[in-house]
């Protein structure tokens, strides 16, 4: 009886060695697990601060750059009326101020965030770099200055409030009363009653001019 006593009592032991020495191993793998990860995590968070870095850099570079990529070239006139830009427009996203050769501007390099152009009328000047990026969309931009009738400023509201993928705003600086532009190209009408805005609308409304068609007009800034 003693002897087979002991016996159990040496097994029981050693069951329990058995488990003490597992246990300890699942320790040792849960503290190199915290160390291995401790690790991955203190990596990602040098190579990510790098990375914010570079790509801070990176857009500085491009905001500094803006107005010398941005576009070359000139307007030739159509038969039509229509001036359309021979030369570059530059598309690429920047956080700067662009220097555009033409006022409006009919393309170039451009803010990352459009402006609205799902029929929105500003009753505010907007930025030239969010209208550019409408104009990417495939969106007609109608402005005016204040040369422009009251009467006509009002018709032209409801012509673009009734038209996706347009929009208007006043622009005091531009040469004519009122202007049309789209992605390389731009005329001036004499009216909101002139005939050849329904002709620009009808051609350059998502035309095939636009570089990015099919693009949302909505989601982006409204002023």
């Amino acid at each position: 009886m003693g002897s087979a006593k002991n016996t159990g009592n040496a097994a029981r032991k050693a069951r329990i060695e058995e488990m003490r020495r597992a246990e300890q191993a699942r320790e040792r793998r849960a503290k190199l697990v915290k160390i291995v990860a401790s690790t991955v995590v203190a990596a990602g968070l040098v190579i990510g601060g790098v990375a914010v870095v570079h790509a801070q850099s990176g857009k500085k570079d491009s905001s500094a750059s803006d107005s010398k990529n941005s576009a070359s070239g000139h307007f030739v006139a159509g038969a039509d009326g229509v001036n359309t830009w021979k030369g570059k427009l530059g598309r690429t996203h920047v956080t700067g101020t662009v220097n555009y050769p033409m006022h409006p501007p009919v393309g170039g390099n451009h803010n990352p965030v459009w402006l609205n152009c799902n029929g929105d009328v500003y009753a505010k000047a907007v930025k030239d770099e969010n209208a550019v990026h409408a104009l990417e969309h495939g969106a007609v931009w109608v402005t005016y200055n204040k040369k422009a009738s009251a009467a006509d400023v009002k018709a032209l509201a409801a012509k673009v409030k009734s038209t996706p993928y347009s929009l208007m705003s006043p622009y005091d600086s531009q040469k004519d009363p009122i202007m049309l532009s789209a992605w390389g190209h731009q005329r001036t009408v004499k009216s909101a009653s002139d005939p050849d805005l329904n002709k620009f609308f009808a051609k350059f409304v998502q035309g095939s001019q636009t570089p990015e068609p099919g693009a949302a007009c909505t989601g982006g800034l409204s002023q």
